[in-house]
């Protein structure tokens, strides 16, 4: 099946590394024009520049999504650009804190994730759904993880953050139906991601552990975000409008 994204616009947050640029590569490989909103300059400007190089329409917003008038200026860059907004994908995430204990968990450490993982999406779907009802509608991804939808996490704020992301999208998809928006939790499972390889170093170094040698050895196991990609294509590719509810992946 050829997917096509031809004419759609895509606002991706989190999208310098990991899912969230390999579905930005993705989209503007289907003919998607791209929207990448992140903190992480450096990474972001190579992710465009490798849909330029490759053909593809895209900008670059350096977004914190911690921050709500930096995300509403984000939806604003995409509408205002291309004047609409068709897909959304909430990839902006953080993990803290991996096996640090119930007792020993920091306050400000769990604020940190919880106001990136799960502020940062409701900070995205309360500036993108207005624009997206104007525009007749779309698809909204809010990537979260098996870890708070199916099982526990190596840490107690990620899990946290991943279930309300849940319930989030469990919440606003009935408000948003009427606008001819289709959402779906993503539940990734283990990646070869920047954001998962961190922990598992982190991990092996609290544990005395050698943290390369522990990363080295997860990767043979890990899956490539660019499949997770492939799946985030379909869902906001008119072939995938018969899609319903989370989605689970590798």
């Amino acid at each position: 099946m050829n997917i096509q994204l031809s004419g759609k616009v895509a606002v991706i947050t989190g999208a310098s590394t990991g899912i969230g640029a390999a579905t930005a590569i993705a989209y503007a490989e289907a003919g998607a024009k791209v929207v990448i909103g992140d903190i992480n300059e450096v990474d972001g400007q190579k992710t465009l520049q490798t849909i330029v190089k490759n053909g593809g329409i895209a900008k670059f917003c350096q977004t914190d999504v911690t921050s709500e008038s930096e995300v509403a200026q984000l939806i604003k860059t995409a509408d205002e650009s291309y004047g609409r907004i068709d897909t959304v994908v909430t990839s902006a995430g953080v993990l803290r804190g991996p096996s640090v204990r119930i007792e020993d968990f920091e306050e400000a450490t769990f604020d940190s994730v919880i106001d990136v993982n799960l502020k940062g999406t409701f900070f995205t779907l309360k500036h993108a759904v207005p624009v997206m009802g104007r525009s007749g509608g779309g698809v909204i991804l809010c990537i979260a993880s098996g870890a708070g939808v199916r099982g526990g996490s190596s840490s107690v704020a990620y899990a946290s953050s991943k279930g309300g992301v849940n319930g989030l999208v469990m919440t606003v998809e009935g408000q948003v139906g009427s606008l001819n928006i289709r959402m779906h939790t993503i539940c990734p499972g283990g990646l070869a991601t920047p954001l998962k390889l961190g922990q598992i170093a982190e991990s092996a170094k609290r544990d005395g552990n050698d943290p390369d040698a522990a990363v080295a050895n997860a990767q043979k196991s890990l899956g490539d975000p660019a499949g997770v990609a492939r799946i985030l294509t379909f869902l906001a590719s008119d072939e995938g409008s018969y899609m319903r509810g989370q989605i689970f992946t590798r």
